[in-house]
């Protein structure tokens, strides 16, 4: 039966070289995963930072910026993936699938953190602006100083959400035959092993990867929900 056959397969498929296989899987997994979102999520500060650049001059700016983040949160990821690899290939002979990959990953991170980063800004009274202002602070000063510290409860639950169900997403980029965790239970199917056994070995291993970013997500927000269900108190000095 299909049962004796998934029991007899797990000695040969528990094979070191196959855990090996998995492993460094996994690794590229989240690789792809913090290195993609991290980078998005910098880049995003980017992104609000022009969009929310004051004055006429600064328009073909900020509907720039609103155009990005607009198109690529409504794109499905997979299409995004595409359009990064066949509009890399007009530009780069060669490019690595990984880098691939990550560009497409840093976009739709991009994209999406862009509206978290936007929403925790937002939750910083105007009055601190407007009094950093009065004090000739610029822009770029303001930001650091008193508008990032104070977001940062708002910002970083969601943006620890994101991450988390993104490790699943990454599964998508084996479409391009990046080796991640998907590519290689796929490999593995093909070489004969039964997919019930397979595919519940990788199902494990993203349950593996996700649940601690998923407890220290919530660990996090118990920690932030103090300050973020308060008006900020901190004062400019």
């Amino acid at each position: 039966s299909d049962m004796e056959q998934v029991l007899s397969q797990i000695p040969e498929f528990l094979s070191p070289a196959n855990l090996r296989f998995l492993v460094e899987a996994m690794g590229v997994t989240i690789a792809l995963t913090f290195f993609g979102c991290g980078l998005g999520f910098l880049l995003a500060f980017f992104v609000v930072f022009a969009r929310q650049t004051p004055g006429h001059w600064a328009l073909p700016l900020r509907a720039a910026a609103i155009l990005f983040v607009e198109i690529f949160r409504r794109i499905p990821f997979l299409v995004t993936i595409y359009l990064v690899l066949f509009g890399l290939a007009v530009i780069v002979k060669n490019a690595s699938l990984f880098a691939i990959a990550l560009i497409a990953i840093c976009i739709y991170a991009t994209a999406y953190s862009a509206d978290i980063i936007r929403g925790g800004f937002e939750f910083v009274p105007r009055q601190q602006i407007e009094a950093a202002r009065a004090m000739n602070f610029g822009r770029w000063r303001t930001l650091i100083h008193v508008i990032v510290p104070q977001s940062w409860p708002v910002i970083l639950p969601p943006a620890m959400v994101f991450m988390v169900a993104f490790v699943k997403d990454t599964a998508l980029v084996s479409q391009l035959g990046v080796f991640e965790l998907t590519f290689r239970g796929k490999e593995l199917a093909n070489q004969g092993f039964s997919a019930v056994l397979v595919y519940s070995a990788v199902a494990l291993l993203y349950f593996v990867m996700s649940y601690p970013l998923t407890r220290f997500g919530q660990w996090l927000e118990k920690r932030l929900a103090t300050p973020r269900n308060q008006k900020p108190q901190r004062k400019l000095r």
